[in-house]
C-alpha cells in the first residue's frame, strides 16, 4: 500500500501530465473493448480510494466488469442480487444469447433482480452514474453499460422538529435524506395527484432536488416560474435548500424573507393542499414553500389545530408580542426623549428617578443594551446545549442587575429591552424574527433623531417596502393589500374550518374548494339555518366536480 509521499509524487506526476491528457469527450460511445471502457472511466473518477472496480467471469464463460462506490452502495445487496447471478452459471448454457444485445436483455430481464437501472452508451454518463450510487456493468464486446440503483446512505432517524415546536401535532420532522422527506409527504398525501419531479442542482455537487405540488391545486403558472427558476441556476454546489431560497427569491435585498423554509411534513402537506409548491433538496431537512406570504410567517400549526377561539386568541397574542419586539423601543426611547408629558406625572418621576445616575442618552442606552442582548443570544445560541442554557440565565439575571447597579442602564430601560426580547421570541419563523430584529435599531435611531415623528417615518418606510414586495407574482401583504375579503378568514384571527370552505383567493387554485357544503358542523350553525336541524340537510353528492371531496 502506498504512503502519503508515495501518493503525493504519483498526484504530482499525473498533475504534470494533465494538459496533455484529454478526457472523454461527450460524443465518445462506449466500445467493445473492457479494458480501454475501464480505463476511461478510471481516469476521470481519479483514484479514489472508495472507487471498487471487480472483474470476473459473466456466467463462467466471458470477461466482465462491475464499477461502484462502496461508500454509497449496500454491498450486501450488491453481492445477493447482481453478482452471484451474473456470477452463476445456468444450468443450460444454451440459453444464453450470443449476440450482444441480446445478452443485454438477458441480464436486465432474467438475471439482475434489481428494481431500479438502466442502459447507458454514452462513455461521458457513466462517472456521474456510478457517483450517484449505482453499479455499474460492463461486458466484453458489449458497447453499452447497465447500471442498477443499490445507493445506500447512512442517516438519523426521524425526530421532533428542533425549530418549530407545537402543542399539538404530529412529532414527526425532516431529515437530510430527500427519499425519507418524499415518503413522510406521500403518507400524508395518498392522492395519484400528488406529483414530484426531480433533477440534480449544482454541476459540482448534483444534488437531487425535487419540485412537489398537486396537479388540479396547485396553479399551471406558478409550477412553471417555480421550475423556470431552478432552472437557471447554475451553480457549483448546492448544499443546503438555503443556497436555492437565495436564488430564487424576487427581492434578495429585502430583510423580510419571500420563501418560507420548514422542518415539518404535515405544515409542507398543509401548504401543497392550499395550491402552493414544495421545494425540496437532498442533504437538507428543510422543505421551501412558495410563494411565502408576510402572514404566513406568524401563524402555526396550534392555530388550526386547536378549537378556532383558543387559536384566534393565540395568533392575536403572537401579533401583539410582533409589535412590541419592533416599535416598544423605538417609542419608549420617543416619548422619553421628546415627549415626556404623554407619561403620567407619577410614572415619569419613577422614570427620572431611575435615570438620575445613567451617563448615557436615552437613545444609546437603549441601544447598548439591545446589542447586548443580541450578543447574548447569539453566544446562547452558537454554544453547547447544556452550556447554553446556563449562559442565558447568568447573562439576563446577573448582567442585567449588574447593569443596573453599575449605572449604565435603568430599570425601565431593562424591562423594556426583557419585553423586547421575549416578543421577538415569540414569533414562530427564525427568519422572520431576524427580519424584525433588524429593522429594530434604525427605529430606534430614528426615535432619538426625530422622536415621535421618525417613529412615524420609519413605520411609513416599513409599511411601503411591504407593499412594494411580491412573492412569485403575489403580493407580499396578500389579504389586507390588496383586501381579499374571503381570505380575511384566515388572517388576523383565525375562523372556524366550517367557514373556510375555498382555497386562498390569491393562488388562483385550479380546483378551488377543499371543504363539501354539506360537512356536519357544530351546533351554533343552526342558528344560521332554516330547518334549524342539519340531519335534515341533503348528502353531498359525490359526483358533482372534483373540489368537494377533497
Amino acid at each position: 500500500m502506498e504512503d502519503w509521499k508515495q501518493k503525493y509524487l504519483s498526484f504530482k506526476e499525473k498533475h504534470n501530465k494533465q494538459q496533455s491528457s484529454a478526457s472523454p469527450a461527450k460524443e465518445v460511445k462506449l466500445g467493445i473493448k473492457l479494458k480501454q471502457n475501464l480505463q476511461d472511466i478510471q481516469q476521470v473518477l481519479g483514484e479514489d480510494g472508495d472507487l471498487v472496480v471487480r472483474q470476473f467471469r459473466l456466467y463462467g464463460r466471458q470477461d466482465a466488469a462491475i464499477i461502484f462506490l462502496s461508500s454509497v452502495v449496500d454491498e450486501n445487496q450488491l453481492h445477493e442480487y447482481v453478482l452471484k447471478p451474473l456470477m452463476t452459471e445456468p444450468e443450460d448454457i444454451t440459453v444464453i444469447p450470443s449476440a450482444m444485445d441480446d445478452l443485454a436483455d438477458y441480464i436486465w430481464n432474467m438475471t439482475v433482480h434489481v428494481a431500479k437501472g438502466g442502459r447507458l452508451s454514452e462513455l461521458y454518463a457513466l462517472p456521474a452514474t456510478i457517483i450517484q450510487g449505482n453499479v455499474v456493468v460492463l461486458v466484453e464486446g458489449m458497447n453499452q453499460a447497465l447500471y442498477f440503483s443499490l445507493r445506500q446512505i447512512e442517516k438519523r432517524s426521524i425526530e421532533q422538529p428542533q425549530t418549530e415546536q407545537i402543542i399539538r401535532g404530529s412529532r414527526e420532522g425532516f431529515i437530510e435524506n430527500l427519499e425519507s422527506n418524499l415518503s413522510l409527504l406521500r403518507y400524508r398525501l395518498q392522492t395519484p395527484d400528488f406529483r414530484v419531479q426531480t433533477c440534480p442542482l449544482g454541476v459540482r455537487t448534483q444534488s437531487q432536488a425535487a419540485v412537489c405540488f398537486i396537479e388540479g391545486i396547485a396553479e399551471p403558472r406558478l409550477i412553471e416560474e417555480v421550475l423556470r427558476r431552478l432552472s437557471l441556476i447554475e451553480a457549483d454546489s448546492i448544499i443546503d435548500a438555503g443556497y436555492i431560497e437565495q436564488f430564487i427569491e424576487d427581492q434578495p435585498l429585502s430583510p423580510f424573507p419571500q420563501v418560507q423554509p420548514t422542518e415539518r411534513p404535515d405544515k409542507t402537506t398543509a401548504a401543497l393542499l392550499e395550491g402552493r409548491v414544495i421545494i425540496m433538496v437532498d442533504g437538507s431537512p428543510f422543505s421551501l414553500i412558495v410563494p411565502a406570504l408576510f402572514n404566513q410567517f406568524f401563524q402555526t400549526l396550534d392555530d388550526y389545530n386547536e378549537r378556532f377561539i383558543v387559536g384566534s386568541l393565540i395568533r392575536i397574542i403572537r401579533l401583539i408580542a410582533l409589535m412590541f419586539s419592533l416599535f416598544f423601543p423605538a417609542l419608549y426611547v420617543a416619548i422619553i426623549s421628546f415627549n415626556p408629558e404623554l407619561m403620567p406625572t407619577e410614572f415619569a418621576v419613577a422614570i427620572s428617578g431611575g435615570r438620575a445616575g445613567v451617563p448615557f442618552p436615552a437613545v444609546l442606552e437603549v441601544l447598548i443594551m439591545e446589542i447586548s442582548m443580541e450578543v447574548l443570544r447569539e453566544a446562547t445560541i452558537r454554544l453547547p446545549q447544556m452550556i447554553g442554557g446556563a449562559l442565558s440565565i447568568v447573562g439576563v439575571l446577573v448582567v442585567g442587575q449588574a447593569a443596573v447597579s453599575a449605572g449604565l442602564s435603568s430599570p425601565t430601560t431593562v424591562v423594556i429591552v426583557a419585553l423586547t426580547t421575549i416578543g421577538s421570541f415569540a414569533t414562530p419563523a427564525y427568519n422572520a424574527a431576524i427580519a424584525l430584529r433588524m429593522l429594530r435599531f434604525p427605529l430606534i435611531l430614528l426615535a432619538g433623531l426625530f422622536g415621535l415623528y421618525g417613529v412615524m417615518i420609519g413605520t411609513i418606510f416599513i409599511v411601503n417596502h411591504l407593499l412594494f414586495l411580491e412573492s412569485f407574482g403575489v403580493p407580499y401583504m396578500v389579504p389586507y393589500m390588496p383586501t381579499k375579503i374571503r381570505d380575511m378568514k384566515d388572517a388576523l384571527v383565525r375562523a372556524p374550518l366550517w367557514w373556510m370552505r375555498q382555497r386562498p383567493s390569491f393562488l388562483n387554485a385550479p380546483d378551488p374548494t377543499r371543504l363539501a357544503r354539506h360537512t356536519p358542523q357544530t351546533y351554533t350553525e343552526k342558528i344560521f339555518t332554516e330547518e334549524g336541524d342539519l340531519d335534515e340537510q341533503p348528502p353531498h353528492n359525490h359526483d358533482t366536480g372534483r373540489g368537494g371531496h377533497r
